[in-house]
């Protein structure tokens, strides 16, 4: 995986409730944390569900504390945005939230070298044992691509599932191929509002890969 150079945006904040954040606060003592955005108002606050009264985030959370916010949002290269800001308010009321600031900019970055083309294709995932398929098949959707690699996505009730680093086989489905199979390795994996994100990372060459897609008509789109 690629990261370019940081760039900086203005007030470049656009993410639906219910998207986790990673928070970093590094004094009195260095804790990380995993938030949920409640909502925000442009250019005012941000509104973070409180974690609770654990006693090693009381010390920390609390009015005028410097917090440092991170976020991934997928795209057709995935992008890692950055920034700082201080606690605002604890809220008691209706519920316990935290209060930050509204960040005055955002850094944000390129997660991938290759840019990836949104797609809908049906596909499967199965474990790859000795170079055989075996195990729990897995239906979903490719929702993005490249010669490299692509996101796989599907539907869970579960917000706990997650699908471990590990070589698979992934069947393509189209209408111009029909099912093809191809070698690849699970790299990461979220859930989010009902679904699971993976990132997979295909192990054929680049150019077979690039005759693959071009077959699909998506070469000429990447070329």
């Amino acid at each position: 995986m690629t990261v370019t150079a940081l760039k900086q945006q203005e007030n470049f904040f656009e993410l639906q409730p219910g998207k986790n954040l990673d928070l970093q606060i590094n004094h009195p003592l260095q804790v990380r944390l995993k938030l949920q955005l409640i909502g925000y108002e442009m250019g005012k606050y941000i509104i973070l569900k409180h974690p609770g009264e654990q006693a090693s985030y009381r010390d920390v959370l609390v009015e005028g504390n410097v917090v440092i916010v991170r976020y991934i949002l997928e795209g057709s290269k995935g992008q890692c945005f950055a920034f700082r800001t201080t606690i605002r308010n604890i809220s008691m009321f209706p519920e316990k939230f935290l209060i930050l600031d509204y960040p005055k900019s955002i850094e944000n970055r390129d997660l991938r070298l290759h840019q990836r083309y949104a797609t809908n294709i049906p596909a499967t995932i199965v474990p790859s044992d000795k170079g055989e398929a075996s195990g729990t098949r897995i239906e979903g959707i490719i929702a993005d691509i490249s010669p490299q690699g692509c996101s796989f996505t599907f539907s869970s009730e579960n917000s706990a599932i997650k699908v471990n680093q590990r070589d698979i086989f992934i069947y393509i489905q189209s209408s111009v191929e029909g099912t093809t199979k191809i070698p690849a390795r699970v790299r990461n994996s979220r859930y989010e509002r009902g679904k699971v994100n993976v990132g997979v990372q295909f192990t054929n060459s680049e150019q077979q890969m690039k005759n693959f897609l071009a077959k699909l008509f998506i070469l000429s789109e990447i070329e």
